[in-house]
């Protein structure tokens, strides 16, 4: 089953047949909000605002775990993020569509990056940690409704929430060799990872962060909301063509086959609360 993730501006999913709603407890908390349950052109789907039904949630406010968690539980396979980026790169110019395929994790406060620890000890790889046969899929779909996607780029995450500073998106650029900066997609990226999803986000910048010379074009929050709308749509557009075509990963992706080797502690010594868990994420 396909997850949507909806990031700024996108609080509901239109054109879905709404089914119904689960607000789930999860081991780690509550999930951002109700996760919605619905069909669209046939294919059963779940829909989960990151920040909440009322953008009341900071990027570090997120409980990505309890999120990727309470989806998988609900039947998810793959999960599409949508997300706001600025641009490190001239050639992604604000408005364009961006599909990462690489993570610098420049997060330096206190989230909560993995589903493992206390005594079940795991360590997935990540050295590819988006789905290529996702990310496939929503270039053709891109590619049927006249929307361009830049791809094989690299998505630095940072804490927010406030906006970076110019040493920062030089060095991200930079140093760092990155192309898009946000500030949600880390750890969600990586725990969709450990609980076998397959995943990629749609990026849309909505600006040039702040790294060119002209103060024009440092981003603002008046300006990432301006911009935001209208690319908004082509993202929409591109996300319903990749449904209503029908494509999907494989079960044999290697995303759903990323804990095969990853867990080292012996099965025999978990109690039933890690099993339970274990059982979840390997499913």
């Amino acid at each position: 089953m396909l997850a949507i993730i909806g990031g700024t501006g996108i609080y509901q999913l239109e054109g879905l047949e709404v089914m119904g709603e689960h607000e789930l407890e999860t081991p780690f908390g509550s999930p951002s909000a109700a996760i919605t349950q619905g069909k669209m052109a046939d294919q059963d789907l779940l829909f989960l605002p990151r920040h909440g039904r009322r953008h009341e949630l900071l990027p570090s406010e997120v409980n990505y775990r309890a999120n990727i968690w309470a989806l998988k539980k609900l039947g998810a396979t793959q999960v599409i993020g949508l997300s706001a980026v600025g641009s490190l790169q001239e050639e992604i110019a604000p408005g364009d569509l961006s599909l990462p395929d690489q993570y610098f994790d420049f997060v330096k406060g206190n989230r909560e990056k993995t589903f493992f620890g206390n005594g079940l000890a795991a360590h997935v790889s990540t050295a590819e940690p988006t789905s290529k046969c996702l990310a496939d899929g929503l270039e053709k779909a891109a590619e049927s409704v006249g929307q361009k996607v830049h791809r094989n780029k690299t998505y630095a995450c940072v804490d927010g929430p406030r906006l970076g500073t110019r040493a920062e998106s030089f060095f991200l650029r930079g140093a760092a060799g990155c192309d898009l900066v946000g500030m949600t997609n880390v750890p969600e990226v990586f725990l969709a990872r450990e609980a076998q999803l397959c995943y990629c986000t749609i990026a849309i910048a909505t600006d040039y962060d702040c790294w060119l010379d002209d103060p024009a074009q440092h981003v603002s929050v008046e300006q990432v909301i301006a911009r935001y709308g209208a690319s908004l749509e082509k993202a929409k557009q591109v996300l319903t063509a990749y449904i209503t075509q029908g494509n999907s990963c494989a079960d044999d992706c290697s995303c759903r086959k990323s804990l095969a080797s990853a867990v080292l502690t012996p099965r025999e010594v978990l109690n039933a609360e890690q099993l339970e868990l274990l059982e979840l994420l390997s499913a």
